[in-house]
């Protein structure tokens, strides 16, 4: 999730997804100047699951089955609280390691009945033969999801926070009970777009110490510092949580909409070094907040999802007046609130204006991957 990122919404969707298969096979994956600690070898059939379970914010029972069986399987015990969120602990330990997901998914893209998950060559995307078109993952967040099922599998001491209806406030997390905390180290959540951005600092303010960011040992597995927003570890730091939280890039690409993808060598290397976090940071590192920067809009309290939708479609196209934008795009934000989407717009156009560079900016999937986005066009 974030304001100010180089993600763009294609122009035309993938008039024909089997033509798309063609070209994703002759994708040549990215290449990595540095050497990544491999840990574990992806199931992603496990993956698939979660793409598989559609869960709409405000209505997250089928995802939350789904993980009690799941989260039940791999030892761990869960609690649930009175609005859906539920916390994990596995084995006993003076302190824990603890990493965050969120378990809705925007609701603005097709989930068809038939849909399918289809793998080729380092990609997932979403599939309808019916429709004869591609779909939303809603891997914002199912992949952060993934890595906690993953982590929980691995590891004999861990605690996991799943919080609902992120994608609409972060109402779960505003809500929790922050005990759960009490004995964790820090909070790790992968709930970010892209391959590599390390969020150490959320809305103007950093939400880690500096000792516990330089212990991560990032920059090692490719990541580098970015500035992000809202997330559920933000909200915890805001309520009073005082320990150090991260957000890091975990394989996504062009979240909610029906162009979604995820590259899988990405979201390993997002594992891989969440792992190597649990494994190395065993000291507690705390962290009080000073400040953040949020707008309130009624009930959506910086919705980050209506600014991350927004930020797409202007990084696309910077001279688009907000009528343009109602007009073509209307259908990718859940508000209906005409002054708060317009709000926004002025925002994030603020915001490009500023950094033409966002627009100008060859995006980094695209630079890798150009025979599947030419397949887009």
């Amino acid at each position: 999730m974030r304001f100010g990122g180089r993600e763009r919404i294609s122009r035309v969707s993938c008039p024909c997804c089997y033509q798309c298969l063609n070209n994703l096979g002759r994708l040549n994956l990215p290449k990595y100047n540095y050497e990544p600690i491999k840990i574990t070898i992806m199931n992603t059939e496990l993956l698939k699951q979660l793409y598989c379970v559609y869960s709409p914010s405000g209505n997250t029972k089928k995802m939350r089955r789904f993980l009690k069986r799941e989260i039940t399987k791999r030892g761990g015990k869960f609690t649930q609280d009175s609005i859906g969120n539920i916390f994990v602990t596995k084995g006993k330990s003076e302190t824990y390691p603890c990493l965050a997901s969120h378990v809705d998914q925007v609701s603005n893209h097709t989930h068809s009945r038939d849909f399918r998950c289809i793998e080729s060559n380092d990609i997932i995307m979403g599939f309808s033969d019916k429709m004869r078109k591609q779909q939303g993952l809603g891997a914002d967040d199912k992949n952060g999801i993934f890595i906690c099922l993953n982590a929980l599998e691995h590891f004999d001491v861990l605690k996991i926070a799943l919080f609902v209806d992120e994608e609409i406030g972060c109402q779960g997390s505003s809500k929790a009970d922050l005990s759960f905390f009490d004995d964790c180290r820090f909070v790790i959540e992968p709930d970010r777009r892209g391959g590599s951005d390390f969020i150490s600092s959320m809305s103007g303010s950093s939400v880690c110490s500096d000792e516990f960011s330089k212990a991560t040992g990032f920059k090692g597995f490719g990541y580098k510092h970015e500035e992000g927003t809202v997330t559920d570890v933000l909200t915890l730091l805001e309520n009073g949580l005082g320990i150090s939280c991260l957000n890091l890039s975990c394989g996504y690409y062009h979240a909610h909409t029906d162009n979604e993808i995820t590259v899988v060598s990405e979201l390993e290397n997002c594992q891989n070094l969440v792992f190597h976090i649990i494994e190395t940071c065993t000291d507690v590192y705390p962290f009080n907040i000073e400040y953040a920067w949020r707008a309130n809009y009624g009930d959506y309290l910086w919705d980050d999802s209506h600014y991350d939708t927004m930020e797409s479609i202007l990084s696309e196209d910077a001279n688009l007046v907000f009528e343009d934008v109602i007009n073509k795009y209307f259908d990718n934000f859940m508000s209906r609130d005409m002054d708060m989407l317009r709000s926004i717009y002025k925002d994030v156009k603020a915001y490009i204006d500023y950094h033409p560079e966002i627009e100008m900016d060859d995006d980094d999937l695209k630079a890798q991957y150009p025979e599947y986005y030419d397949s887009l066009t």
